[in-house]
């Protein structure tokens, strides 16, 4: 009997490969794509972000507002991670990278490695042996959802789950005591404070299946609270980046809270368990019909073939130590599965990565616990019965491809084959080195086959030629256009792109444009330009930016302050030959009128003269001091008047009159207005934007971390009067010819990080 406690060299030794064959597996995606990790809404949504948010972090500003990008420049409620601090890292450095493709690739490829460590620290920390859990570590970026969206397009959901998988062996060491409070907290927040909310909800379920597990496990109460209770106060600091949004939903898209259930992007139980064959085409409804053309429930080659090589008669001893992440894998498991709407969360197929997740550890540290190879005839046959029972799956679902389904098949019997020979002639080391060599060149093959991608947008990734191509267009510019309009030979610079943005391309490009890619939008405002997500209007549009709001007498391209019109020839193509609206002209651009005719007022920019002050009756009204946040005017009138702002109307607005708080309206829904009472001489009017509920969320920061303080205080004064002993039950020595680790083994990584 010897103990299967790892050495801290194997430990770092291990991690290490989990390291390499993380970036191998990335070498291998971008052999077949180069451009995988840049497309959709990596393109189009958060890459241009990082550029716009650091060069505002440049200058010295927390960009929470930007007025001038109207439906999209609410950044406290859009997935700009500004309480994140490794997100503005990464923003700050953007604006220094014209090469946006290499940009983004290094950035995930660094979350990814994140991600595969911290799956091989939770491996650990439920006693797998470091070759298994490296395995897991590797798998992990190359699952089938988490490689062809959150990976290559869904950039917060990825990183959300980076920072979640530490939080859960933090969270499992913590409830052990083998670890401390701190890495559980902070792990927890920077997952919640990403900005989308699907990581924050994953965590907190994941939270309440290890303390579930834990309780069953260690058949005690206080270490699951003690985990509750800092997990709350993790919530609790990362209420900050919530409230904003919560409390601005009601004039938002997603104002109104829901279940419904519906067929789009829910997925067949059977579906999400046809984890192993790396050819399979799934069905269930999305955006492509009801064969999906990537491998989007593929989880790892061996997972489920691996299931005949475990001792199961040991494996039940351990049911109770493994009953958090069983508990985790049924849940999300469930989730996939449906409502298709629960208020803010839709589309369940956003948490295959969970599923993947759990049961990913859950077999690597089965086999990293039970694995055996006794027998090794019998249970070759029963992996085999497996692997048929896979085809049979990905057939149903897909059989017009049955032939690249049977090579598959046969491909993972023999590199099942192999491993097992390997087992037995070489000892697990060398197995599991096949198995994780193989994760690079299955991850090539499914992005080579699913080629060209659907989700590709084709931006420029050269910000420096897309500037030099682009317009020159001062000031703050309104584009009226379709992004559904350009050909798929058109999308390139020589193309629509240099003329036209759609998206946040805008931010790219360092030109003011109103709006961009928005998944939460501003209702009243879309609905006045019938202007959609990614910037796209209908062709009413035109119409009804010039057209008079009643209130005011003045068109609604006034109220904005906008200084020129763009509009898109595929949408609007007989536009040049219609009088230009009063007050505007038609302007020139050569080489550009293949895509664009443009309107420019006929005395110049309008958005640079008095502040944001954008309509005044009765009254006169002089810009003091403009700030994206702060407008400070000096206003007279006599017998009152009102004062229109070019700022959409988003909770969070207060005004006061020579230090006096005054209300103020919304003009159409969208326009901030302020009533002056009547008398009012050189008054000092200060209009001011603050995201709503920042006072208790600093607050709530606040608490947090004192909370922690003293969590951290009890852990340390813990250890030195119990002399590090932990609460877990005593795992027992295990036997080295079942290829057993000790139960609760000690993670050196982890800590290391710690």
């Amino acid at each position: 009997m010897e103990s299967r406690t790892p050495s801290r060299r194997s430990v770092y030794i291990w991690g290490l490969l989990t390291s390499l064959g993380v970036i191998a597996g990335y070498g291998a995606v971008l052999l077949a794509n180069v451009r995988h990790f840049y497309t959709d809404d990596t393109e189009s949504q958060y890459v241009p972000l990082w550029v716009m948010l650091g060069n505002r972090l440049r200058n010295g500003e927390l960009p929470v507002m930007v007025p001038e990008h109207w439906m999209a420049g609410n950044y406290a409620i859009e997935e700009a991670g500004l309480l994140n601090p490794p997100q503005l890292l990464i923003d700050l450095i953007a604006p220094s990278v014209d090469n946006l493709v290499l940009y983004a690739t290094v950035v995930k490829l660094i979350f990814a490695i994140i991600l595969g460590l911290g799956v091989y620290r939770i491996c650990l920390a439920y006693g797998s042996r470091v070759q298994w859990a490296a395995l897991a570590g590797v798998s992990i970026p190359f699952t089938g959802w988490l490689l062809f969206f959150d990976e290559a397009s869904w950039m917060t959901a990825f990183t959300g789950t980076a920072w979640m998988v530490h939080a859960w062996a933090s969270g499992v060491r913590y409830s052990r005591g083998r670890g401390g409070p701190i890495p559980v907290f902070v792990y927890l927040y920077l997952a919640i404070s990403v900005q989308y909310v699907f990581p924050a909800v994953e965590a907190g379920l994941m939270i309440a299946a290890v303390a579930v597990g834990e309780l069953i496990y260690q058949r005690t109460w206080r270490p699951s609270l003690k985990l509750l209770m800092v997990a709350g106060l993790a919530a609790l600091a990362g209420a900050a980046t919530y409230l904003p949004s919560m409390l601005s939903a009601k004039v938002t898209w997603r104002g109104t809270a829901q279940i419904n259930n519906d067929q789009f992007l829910t997925v067949p139980w059977s579906e999400s368990l046809n984890a192993s064959l790396p050819s399979t085409l799934p069905a269930f409804t999305s955006w492509w019909g009801y064969v999906q053309p990537m491998p989007v429930v593929y989880i790892a080659w061996f997972l489920i073939p691996a299931l005949a090589f475990i001792d199961w008669n040991k494996a039940r001893g351990a049911w109770r130590e493994l009953s958090g992440v069983g508990l985790f894998a049924i849940a999300m498991l469930m989730w996939t599965a449906g409502p298709g709407t629960i208020g803010p969360l839709r589309w369940p197929a956003r948490v295959l990565p969970m599923v993947a997740l759990g049961l990913l550890v859950l077999v690597c540290v089965l086999l990293g616990r039970f694995a055996t190879f006794k027998d090794w005839r019998a249970r070759s046959i029963a992996a085999a019965v497996l692997i048929g029972l896979l085809w049979v799956r990905t057939f149903s679902a897909d059989p017009h491809n049955w032939i690249a389904h049977v090579v598959a098949a046969l491909a993972i019997a023999a590199l099942g084959a192999a491993l097992v020979w390997l087992a037995v002639n070489k000892g697990i080391s060398a197995a599991v080195a096949l198995a994780i060599i193989a994760v690079s060149p299955i991850a090539y093959v499914q992005v080579q086959r699913a080629q060209p991608t659907p989700m590709s947008w084709n931006l420029p990734s050269d910000r420096a030629a897309a500037r030099a191509a682009f317009p020159e267009f001062a000031g703050t510019t309104l584009q009226l256009g379709d992004r559904g309009l350009i050909q798929p030979g058109e999308r390139t610079l020589d193309g629509a792109y240099g003329s036209l943005v759609f998206g946040n391309y805008a931010k790219d490009i360092e030109r003011t444009y109103v709006s961009g890619y928005t998944p939460n939008g501003h209702y009243w405002f879309g609905d006045m330009l019938c202007m959609r997500w990614d910037t796209s209007v209908c062709p009413d549009a035109y119409r009804r930016a010039f057209a008079t709001e009643p209130s005011t007498g003045k068109p609604v391209v006034d109220l904005m302050n906008i200084d020129r019109v763009v509009l898109q020839r595929a949408l609007y193509p007989t536009a040049r030959i219609e009088p230009a609206p009063a007050g505007w002209q038609w302007v020139d651009y050569p080489g550009h009128e293949n895509y664009i005719s443009v309107l420019e007022r006929q005395d110049g920019l309008i958005s640079t003269r008095n502040g944001r002050i954008s309509a005044v009756e009765k009254a006169t009204a002089v810009s003091a001091g403009e700030t994206d946040t702060t407008s400070r005017v000096t206003v007279s009138s006599e017998n009152g008047g009102r004062v229109v702002f070019a700022r959409l109307g988003w909770p969070g607005y207060r005004v006061t009159l020579d230090g006096k708080d005054i209300s103020f309206k919304v003009v159409a829904k969208s326009f901030v207005a302020v009533d002056i009472p009547a008398g009012t001489r050189d008054g000092d009017l200060v209009l001011t934007w603050r995201p709503p509920g920042w006072k208790i969320g600093g607050a709530a920061i606040g608490l947090g971390l004192l909370g922690l303080a003293v969590f951290q205080w009890l852990y340390v004064r813990g250890r030195k009067s119990d002399g590090d002993e932990h609460d877990a039950p005593a795992a027992e020595s295990l036997d080295e010819n079942d290829m057993l680790a000790k139960p609760g083994q000690d993670d050196a990584l982890a800590d290391a990080v710690r």
